[in-house]
C-alpha cells in the first residue's frame, strides 16, 4: 500500500481531525433536525398540529407527524447525510492525495 497517508504527518493528522470534527457537525445538525421534528412536533406540539388537516386524507397533521412524518424526516436526514458526505469525501481524498504527493516531493532528493 504505497497510496496510504503517513499518519505521521502533522499535516494529514490535521486533515483527519478536520473530516471526524466536519463528520461530527453533519450528524449533530442532522439528528437535531429529526429530534426536533419527531419530538417537537410529534409529541410537544401535535395537540397545536391536529387542529390542520393532512391533505387528501383527513388525518390530524399532528397524529400524521408522531406516525409517520418523523420516519420520512429520518429517511431524508440518512439521504442529506449521505450526499453531504459523498461531497465531503471527494474533497478530503483530494486533501490527503494532495498532502501525500507534497510530503513525496519533499522527501524526494532528485
Amino acid at each position: 500500500m504505497a497510496n496510504a497517508p503517513d499518519l505521521h504527518n502533522p499535516a494529514i493528522h490535521a486533515a483527519l481531525e478536520r473530516y471526524w470534527r466536519a463528520n461530527l457537525r453533519i450528524m449533530v445538525a442532522l439528528l437535531t433536525v429529526w429530534a426536533g421534528i419527531s419530538f417537537g412536533c410529534g409529541i410537544l406540539l401535535a395537540d397545536w398540529l391536529n387542529q390542520f388537516r393532512l391533505p387528501y386524507t383527513g388525518f390530524p397533521l399532528g397524529f400524521w407527524v408522531a406516525q409517520q412524518g418523523s420516519i420520512v424526516v429520518f429517511v431524508f436526514c440518512i439521504l442529506a447525510y449521505c450526499i453531504f458526505m459523498n461531497r465531503f469525501d471527494r474533497r478530503h481524498h483530494e486533501e490527503l492525495q494532495r498532502l501525500g504527493a507534497d510530503s513525496d516531493s519533499d522527501s524526494d532528493p532528485d
